[in-house]
């Protein structure tokens, strides 16, 4: 008589079993048992722990996780919201300054005071201050050529651009500031309203305060601004006193 071999032990495929559970989510109910028994890999050493209690720890590491996501955003909506102060405080300064000597003064000490930027320039074409009583004041500058072509290196033909400010261009940039014996960096954008107004500078001794990957969104906006204030107080033809014989 002959004997009947066995049949080979046949192998379920994972992906099978995994698709049937999910078809059938009741299949543990009443087999509470079953799901102590399960043993599932570690997820923070070697072996192996219950199911229930790796599922705890998935859970538990998912909640450290949105806290901390949360944590982040809380933080960025309060970071926003000392900037946006910062930046009204700023704008209603400048908005209140009487002249553009004015405007210059309350844009340095703004900056300083409130955005810890010790340095600022701008220049400005020279049909905008030819009409002025007196020459402009510091941080005011009368764009001459060198100035301009130096500018617009830097600018690279961009808007604005943070980069690095080597002593010599902090001298000749910002030549009411002692410069620094190292590079610093600045910050850099071009005033336009309809027709180019000149360049705003902001600089720090610090060569790592304004970076290459930094965002230059305020610093056109302050741009902006600025232009629009300094057309307004820029004094017509028709303004200038008439001249002596």
């Amino acid at each position: 008589m002959t004997r009947a071999v066995p049949e080979p032990r046949k192998t379920l495929d994972p992906d099978r079993v995994a698709e049937w559970l999910a078809r059938h989510p009741d299949f543990f109910v009443g087999r509470e048992g079953l799901l102590q028994q399960l043993k599932v890999p570690h997820p923070e050493a070697h072996g192996t722990t219950s199911l229930l209690e790796r599922l705890v720890h998935d859970l538990r590491r998912r909640a450290e996780q949105a806290e901390w996501r949360l944590e982040q955003l809380l933080e960025s909506a309060r970071h926003n919201e000392v900037q946006y102060r910062r930046t009204r405080e700023l704008v209603l300064a400048l908005l209140e300054a009487e002249d553009a000597d004015a405007l210059g003064q309350a844009l340095a000490t703004q900056m300083a005071e409130r955005f810890q930027i010790p340095a600022v320039a701008l220049w400005c074409p020279a049909q905008l201050t030819n009409h002025e009583p007196l020459p402009p004041q510091p941080p005011r500058h009368v764009l001459d050529e060198h100035a301009g072509v130096r500018l617009a290196a830097l600018l690279d033909g961009r808007t604005s651009r943070c980069t690095r400010l080597t002593p010599t261009d902090w001298g000749r940039l910002l030549p009411h500031v002692r410069p620094p014996r190292q590079a610093g960096s600045c910050a850099l954008t071009r005033l336009t309203l309809g027709e180019p107004m000149g360049y705003l500078v902001l600089a720090s001794p610090d060569p790592d305060h304004f970076r290459a990957s930094m965002d230059t969104l305020f610093t056109e906006y302050l741009g902006d601004v600025l232009a629009r204030l300094l057309l307004r107080h820029a004094p017509s033809v028709h303004d200038s006193p008439p001249a002596h014989g």
